[in-house]
């Protein structure tokens, strides 16, 4: 790849190995990046050790969405979901690309959102089509559809234990899903909310996710935390931009969007700290719970390169796709 992809590069999705040993990386040419964590971060590292142990082309558009099960690292771009095994990645076997495990092809443009309902085993899809698409990973079959928004989704969060999914789309809502009936339970219009309110940027929900009763989400509307027992909003977080992408951490909620920062709140709606990035706009914040030894937050963006922080306070380093 020459200087003028490089510099056009956007990352779009992360996930970490089941061993958390290792990185994957999505960008908009399609790419996907595999990344030593364990030599990146050993006191031998080199520039190399920066750099993918394997690239290979998943998809011929963006790779929107990536997501690890305890075998396989799903990818999701323009209409298709492909399967690859992290063993043959991590051996960086190459006679596999374009040929992953698994490959379903849908008539769904960007898939922007997948997550996995531990409860009954099963892939949960959001995307262009308005809808979202329950499989089954086992036989990998698609077993039902949930209707209701009218615009793309873009992000999703399953409550297992309360037999929940929770979808954020274009339109503004957040829509809560009993999975067992597939219907609507809730829909709760951000935008309609006064302290929540942005009409400057629009009304979409770019980023949600759930930790026992509470909820976080933000997009067009401010960034808020809701609780989800009352349905209303306990703290709004003063960030500008739009929010892509939050999640919560200890005490906190990290938080990264337009600008070039992540974010550490506190609960209760205070800005603690901003964190310089390198990119200039963010799309995509992970935290690697998976392995002690290579425990990191790693941000992507608008930029070929990906910055790790071994400690939240500081960027310790990029990685170069």
């Amino acid at each position: 790849m020459g200087p003028v992809e490089h510099l056009h590069m956007s990352v779009f999705s992360q996930s970490f190995s089941p061993c958390g040993r290792f990185l994957a990386a999505g960008n908009n040419y399609g790419e996907i990046a595999v990344f030593s964590l364990s030599s990146a971060l050993s006191p031998d590292a080199t520039d190399l050790s920066q750099t993918p142990i394997l690239t290979f082309t998943a998809h011929e558009g963006p790779v929107f969405s990536l997501f690890s099960t305890d075998s396989h690292l799903l990818s999701a771009g323009n209409g298709e979901i492909s399967a690859w095994s992290w063993a043959e990645l991590i051996k960086r076997v190459s006679m596999f690309i374009n040929a992953p495990l698994c490959r379903s092809s849908l008539e769904i443009p960007e898939i922007n959102a997948m997550t996995v309902n531990p409860t009954e085993n099963s892939l949960v899809i959001g995307g262009g089509d308005n809808n979202i698409h329950i499989m089954d990973l086992e036989s990998g079959i698609f077993k039902s559809v949930l209707q209701g928004h009218t615009d793309y989704i873009h992000c999703l969060s399953v409550r297992e234990r309360e037999g929940e999914i929770l979808s954020g789309g274009e339109d503004g809502a957040v829509r809560i899903w009993d999975h067992r009936t597939g219907q609507s339970v809730h829909c709760i219009e951000v935008y309609k909310y006064e302290e929540c309110a942005r009409p400057q940027y629009g009304k979409w929900i770019s980023c949600l996710t759930t930790e026992s009763d509470w909820m976080l989400c933000g997009g067009g509307p401010s960034l808020s935390l809701w609780h989800l027992r009352s349905m209303s909003p306990t703290s709004i977080f003063p960030l500008s931009g739009c929010q892509r992408q939050a999640n919560f951490y200890q005490d906190m909620i990290l938080s990264v969007g337009e600008g070039q920062c992540v974010s550490h709140c506190l609960l209760g709606g205070e800005v603690k700290a901003q964190i310089p990035c390198t990119p200039h706009s963010l799309n995509t914040l992970a935290l690697n719970l998976n392995s002690t030894d290579n425990r990191v937050l790693t941000v992507g963006g608008s930029s070929h390169q990906i910055d790790v922080f071994t400690n939240l306070s500081y960027r310790t380093f990029s990685l170069s796709f």
